[in-house]
Formats: structure tokens, sequence, C-alpha cells
């Protein structure tokens, strides 16, 4: 195998063929090789949080006119370091009263499964953790580990706030799951596999954001809301939970939430870009793997600078808003995006490939524009509402102040 063209699967290859050598059974070769696999990646996964920190905070500081990080460290490249000592040197406070286990046990399992969404995600034609046949619904079901980490973390405190804030956050996850999963769902329909290999592989000729745009922008929204990113930052809004789930915790565990967050917030756009965005594929990404590795950096940081962008630009909604975009918005738009491609899928059957591409997307443009109406036109029922609330209380007022002589 050639090095300069697939360096990870060359010492991938280097390292199996070295413990073949040392006279191991096939059994314990495999077994440590995985091993091995996954304690790199993990590791590789979480150092690479530091650079996402920098990079971000410098990145929001510039959309919003100043300088970001910029005095430890030349362009402020060793302020993530600087805070990562200061976390790892603070002290630990366990609250009286805690369930020892769960406090202990939630930041643990927040890292955790942000981690084990990269075993079956393709990095490059020849690297990948786990190629299971149901990759996509491990990635959702991996994502309930999260759940349980802040619900764990607000028991486990033995605080009112922290318990009010992993209910409401643990309320938002559950919510923005159903249209999250049911975007999945038209990727699925369109490769005829759950396999996110197999879902990179169909992405061949077109990518599946030109074929569905509507299910991409849903799933986008949707795993916004699951990493908890502005405008879905409700798990933040200090005036009314002081700080949320985590606000009994401290030092490094305190540390291992935000670095849960900030790993998520990549992850998922990795996942995006592999699912929507023909993951590794590229011009040359068959012959020189390394290349489809390049690709799927590129285009992840594509959709990641779109999260960060939303982050420094948009406020939060008000719960209500944003229980009513999912509910009212997102859930019934998925539904009837499956259903309609699901019938065209169905009529072009046996068309050529552009035919069909085609007729998908103009489904999915005309319920994207039917749901724009849809929503313009309860806009201006509401604000007609209002203005007829306002005039009412106006009339009351106006009559009690005349009936009291005033």
């Amino acid at each position: 195998m050639d090095f300069l063209r697939d360096p990870i699967g060359f010492v991938i290859q280097w390292y199996v063929f070295w413990l073949d050598g040392l006279g191991l059974p096939a059994v314990w070769v495999e077994l440590i090789a995985q091993l091995t696999g996954a304690l790199v990646l993990a590791t590789g996964a979480m150092l690479f949080v530091v650079f996402l920190i920098w990079y971000e905070r410098k990145l929001i500081g510039r959309i919003q006119d100043r300088f970001g990080p910029n005095r430890v460290g030349p362009w402020g490249i060793f302020q993530p370091v600087a805070d990562m000592l200061k976390i790892f040197t603070k002290e630990y406070i366990t609250p009286i009263g805690a369930d020892k286990i769960t406090y202990n046990l939630a930041p643990i399992l927040a890292v955790a499964a942000v981690l084990l969404l990269w075993s079956v995600l393709p990095l490059s034609v020849t690297v990948v953790g786990a190629d299971l046949n149901v990759g996509l619904l491990f990635l959702i079901a991996v994502g309930g580990l999260g759940e349980m980490s802040y619900i764990l973390a607000g028991w486990g405190s033995n605080n009112k706030y922290a318990l009010l804030g992993a209910f409401r956050l643990v309320a938002q996850l559950i919510s923005y799951e159903v249209p999250l999963v049911l975007s999945a769902l038209v990727p699925v329909m369109l490769a005829g596999t759950l396999s996110v290999t197999g879902i990179v592989q169909a992405q061949e000729d077109v990518w599946f954001i030109v074929a569905a745009p509507a299910a991409a922008l849903i799933f986008f929204i949707a795993s916004l809301a699951e990493i908890g990113r502005s405008p879905f930052d409700l798990i933040e809004a200090e005036s009314e939970l002081v700080a949320g789930y985590n606000i009994e915790y401290s030092g490094l565990k305190f540390g291992m939430f935000f670095v849960a967050e900030f790993l998520h917030a990549f992850t998922v756009s990795l996942i995006f870009a592999t699912v929507f965005l023909g993951g590794w594929r590229g011009p040359g990404a068959e012959q020189i793997p390394i290349l489809g590795f390049v690709y799927l950096m590129l285009k992840t940081f594509v959709v990641y600078f779109v999260t960060i962008l939303f982050r420094g630009t948009l406020p939060r909604f008000r719960i209500d808003q944003m229980m009513n975009l999912n509910w009212k918005v997102l859930t019934p738009l998925s539904l009837a995006l499956i259903m309609a491609m699901a019938v065209v899928g169905g009529l072009t059957r046996g068309l050529p490939l552009f035919w069909q591409v085609l007729a998908y997307l103009l489904v999915n443009l005309l319920l994207l524009a039917v749901t724009d109406q849809l929503m313009r036109i309860n806009q201006r029922k509401r604000a007609r509402f209002n203005l007829a609330m306002e005039m009412g209380r106006g009339i009351l007022t106006t009559s009690t102040k005349h009936g009291t002589g005033e």
C-alpha cells in the first residue's frame, strides 16, 4: 500500500502485520487492533477539541467585531491550553446530598456519547471504524446516551435548578429527535440502506442535498437543537435557570460537558457532510484515499462554519416558539416529505437519474414553498389577533375609567 496515497491505511496495515509477527492468535490480533484504533480515534477527537475551542472563539469574535483570544501565544492559540490547565487545577466540589454515582457518571456519559458517533462514520474509502448495516440507526440510538447524561446530572446534583434545567433540555432534545429521525429517513430511502458507508457510496453521481434540500434543511435545524446551539440554547438561559443542569459541577467534570458540546457541534457537522454532502467523495478520492479525508474535512468545516455563524448572530427562541417550530412546522413537513418522496420514487422508477433527481428536487421545493406560505398566513392571523386583543383591552380600560368618573 502506497504511504503517500493512504497514510492512515498504511499505518493500520503495518500495525496489524506487526501484531501478526508477534505470533499472537488471530482473535487477539483483531481485538488489540480494534482497541488501539478506538483509543487513537477517541484521543485524537478529544485533543481536536482544543483547536475547535480556539477556532470558534476567534470566528465568533470576528463576527461580533471583536479580536477574540489574542494574548496567550501568537493569535491566542495557547488560550485553550491555559483554560484547560485552569480547569484541571480547579477544586472538585460534590454537593451535600448528591447521588455520587449518577453525579460523577453524567459528564463521562456526555463525552462517551459523542465519541461513539465517530465509530461508524467513514473518514475515507479505506478508513471506517465499524461498517454496520444499521449505522444510521446506531447514530440515532447513541444520541440517547447524551440525553441520559443530562438527566443524570440534573437528578444527581440534588439541586432544583439543575433538575429543572435537565428537564427542559431533555424535553428539547426528545422533541427535536422526531423531525431529525424523519428527515434522516429520506437519504435512507434514496440510498436503499441504513449503512452510513452505503449512503456515502450511493452519492457517487449526485449529493443528497441536491435531491432532497428540504430534508437537509430539517436535519440541519434539528441538529442545531440537538447540540443546544443558538437559537436553541435555552439550556444557557441564566435568568431563568441560573446555569441549567451543570450548575453544581466544577473543575474537570464541568469542563467535560463543554468538551462534549464543542465536539458534538463538530460531529453533527461531520454527520451532515456524510449523509447529505457525499462524505469523503470527490475527484480522485477512491484512487487516493487521503484526498477523501481532505474532502470530508472541508465539507465538515463549511457546515461547522454555518453553525458558528448562527451562534454568533441569532438570539435564542422562547420555549414556546421553539416547541411550536418543532411540532407545528418541522414534524408535519417531515411527514409530508417522506410521503411525497415515496410517491415520486415510485412514479419515477426506471427513468434516467437526471429526471429522478429533478422530480425529487421539485417536490422538495414545492413543500418548502407551501410551508412558507402557511407560516406567513399564520403569522398574519396572529398579528390580527394580537391587534384585536390590544384594541379590546384599550376599550375596556377606557370604559372602566369613564365608569369610575375619572
